[in-house]
């Protein structure tokens, strides 16, 4: 026996939080009957549907992709721009795991296992992301240290993060820093930085956990090992 949402999630029709919303909304049905009860178990023996579609629970499938700039992070878009979905060769339905601005390159997981998803994307795991930045001015050991013990954003503190900063280039007014935070807020980094008014000239998220791009040429991906399936679980 297996919770609905449960299930939903580890189809990847959803989240298991987006799952639970798709019950309350009446939108699943168990054997032709509509289910709004989130405790609600299911056997292997049961039909399940969202939307009237029958749901069916394919083998669970993961890709790392070095996303390319100007690429949309997303299953789809409106405006029929690519998307990271489209650098992958799968028939199976895919999600990336959190998001990537459309100007950031980078790490990014792609899967359609929603209970992996759901792990690495709860803010209670804290799990690290490093980033790689060129940022406009010079930025000193001072603001550094500020930004490493936190900072205020939108009336929040930032948690505490990492920053290296790898070069100073003063005869053209840039820095080189890598910063490893472990959350996950919108335009985070970029808008880190610019407490200081240090705009974010080019990002590129170098490590997610203990993965990195070793191996990947820009807009390559490889899928993951059963080791590092494994260890993504571990991280709680």
């Amino acid at each position: 026996m297996e919770r609905l949402q449960k299930y939903l999630s580890s189809c990847g029709i959803a989240s298991r939080r987006k799952s639970e919303q798709l019950i309350l909304d009446g939108k699943v049905k168990v054997n032709g009957k509509i289910v709004n009860e989130l405790g609600f178990k299911i056997n292997e023996k049961d039909v399940i549907s969202v939307n009237d579609k029958e749901i069916t629970k394919d083998e669970k499938v993961y890709y790392l992709l070095y996303k390319p700039e100007k690429v949309i992070c997303s299953v789809k878009d409106e405006k029929g721009r690519c998307t990271v979905i489209d650098l992958i060769d799968t028939k199976t339905k895919i999600f990336p795991v959190g998001r990537l601005d459309y100007d950031t390159s980078g790490l990014l997981i792609l899967t359609n296992d929603g209970e992996l998803t759901n792990l690495l994307t709860h803010p209670s795991h804290n799990i690290e992301k490093t980033y790689s930045a060129k940022i406009d001015g010079i930025i000193n050991i001072d603001e550094a240290k500020i930004l490493e013990k936190g900072i205020v954003l939108d009336g929040i503190k930032t948690k505490k993060a990492k920053v290296k900063i790898k070069k100073i280039d003063k005869k053209n007014n840039k820095s080189y820093v890598d910063i490893t935070i472990s959350e996950g807020r919108n335009h985070q980094v970029k808008n880190m930085f610019m407490y200081f008014n240090h705009k974010v000239l080019k990002l590129k998220r170098i490590n997610y956990a203990f993965l990195d791009l070793s191996g990947l040429k820009i807009g390559e991906y490889r899928t993951l090992t059963t080791k590092e399936i494994k260890k993504l679980y571990s991280l709680k």
